[in-house]
């Protein structure tokens, strides 16, 4: 079974779902994790209270690359509540393989970097 969640990562790594930039962002946030030089950007436009474009960049190990890949397939059109709730147990069932204590960090970082941003977002709405 590992070896399926294996390709499933390659795949996401080689070819990447949600990949690239939107031109005019509602949330942008940018994070990397300094032990392996992974870095990830992301890009989300909100309607409605969900997700309607989600966009990712970056570069790294596939671990980190494939996390981002599947994040933000799965977030699309979703709720940004749902997303906020989104946790580490999330991340690693999408990835479907154990991860040691270094490997969690990189599966992490979209998932850090996408939750920094909904939540800069909303604490820059309270602040108006």
């Amino acid at each position: 079974m590992d070896d399926l969640f294996r390709e499933t990562i390659l795949e996401h790594h080689r070819h990447p779902r949600c990949h690239g930039s939107l031109p005019s962002p509602d949330v942008t946030y940018e994070d990397s994790n300094p032990l392996c030089g992974d870095r990830v950007r992301i890009d989300v436009n909100l309607r409605d209270g969900r997700i309607a474009e989600v966009r990712w960049s970056g570069h790294g190990c596939s671990i980190s690359q494939a996390s981002a890949s599947m994040l933000c397939e799965r977030i699309e059109g979703q709720p940004l509540e749902d997303v906020k709730a989104l946790t580490r147990t999330d991340i690693c069932d999408m990835l479907g393989i154990e991860l040691g204590p270094v490997r969690l960090k990189c599966a992490m970082l979209a998932l850090k970097t996408l939750k920094a941003g909904v939540y800069g977002l909303r604490m820059d709405e309270e602040d108006e």
